[in-house]
């Protein structure tokens, strides 16, 4: 008769055995996450946001720091104790992640002119800290965001960059940039920035709005400058139906350029149903699961 040491050890062979032969689909499972944005499927900083992330079939979500506008500070819950508590045990209970936080209101404003800009870094990594995440999104590309087409505003951005990428470095986080620039414009400003704690969060819709090719600018960016990916597009149709972007070779770029992080579903609704969240972030979520989920792309 076996003893239990025997059964344990038959069992822990078994596992071993089985993750041999399966190493690609354990692969594929653990490399790409997928998640949404809570400030687009209108659940910014609210408890159910991780429920609705539940019932559309996400690892996690994209945590928005609140609404910023014209005021000094964002409107963060995660300040107050008591709430960063039960956000944290809400999405703990349920097993939603915080995959990254982002800095939305920066769609609308200056991160070169706001002044309040490094109490709104530190607002965020220490919302970062709360909901234990790494990455957090900083758009760079929007109203009022022409530095690149001014040097004095080129050079504040990569000096308060640098200094923001330093004070992320130092808590073991990155910030994650969106920039209106190609794979070569971006590979140069990270160099002029200097600071590990700065990469590109990648922006499938910026791509295909400067007519680029996603996986040829993909490659040249290079993994190691890669956070994590908005995996979507503009408004419009739901990315099953959107021919302006081949998820299916995006999967292959990824794969080849051995990259592993998050995936997170900002748009591409149907525009004649877009306020209809489950329908058409369930449809995009349940999409890049199909693509990303396999153990091999087909060619």
């Amino acid at each position: 008769m076996l003893q239990k040491r025997d059964i344990k050890k038959y069992l822990s062979l078994i596992i071993v055995l089985l993750s041999m032969m399966l190493p690609d689909v354990a692969m594929a499972q653990n490399r790409y996450r997928v998640g949404v944005c809570d400030w687009m499927v209108l659940k910014r900083q609210k408890l159910g946001e991780f429920k609705l992330a539940k019932e559309l079939g996400c690892d996690g979500l994209e945590m928005d720091m609140g609404g910023l506008g014209k005021r000094d500070s964002f409107d963060n819950k995660m300040r107050q104790p008591e709430m960063a508590r039960k956000f944290r045990h809400t999405a703990d209970s349920l097993g939603i992640e915080v995959g990254a936080v982002a800095m939305s209101g920066f769609y609308g404003q200056s991160f070169a002119r706001k002044k309040s800009w490094r109490w709104l870094v530190e607002d965020c990594l220490n919302t970062m800290d709360v909901m234990d995440a790494t990455v957090a999104f900083l758009p760079l590309g929007g109203c009022g965001n022409n530095w690149t087409d001014s040097l004095p505003l080129r050079r504040e951005i990569v000096e308060r960059l640098h200094e923001a990428g330093e004070m992320a470095h130092r808590r073991g986080k990155v910030i994650g940039i969106d920039t209106p620039l190609d794979a070569k414009g971006n590979k140069r400003l990270l160099r002029e920035i200097g600071s590990k704690g700065i990469k590109i969060f990648y922006k499938l819709q910026t791509a295909v709005e400067h007519r680029r090719d996603i996986s040829k600018d993909l490659r040249k960016l290079g993994s190691g400058n890669i956070c994590a990916i908005h995996a979507s597009n503009t408004d419009g149709v739901w990315l099953r139906h959107d021919k302006a972007i081949d998820m299916p070779a995006v999967k292959r770029t990824l794969d080849k350029m051995g990259w592993s992080g998050w995936l997170f579903v900002e748009r591409s609704r149907d525009v004649t149903d877009v306020r209809n969240v489950k329908k058409n972030y369930g449809e995009n979520v349940r999409y890049l699961k199909e693509i990303f989920g396999k153990e091999k792309t087909d060619r």
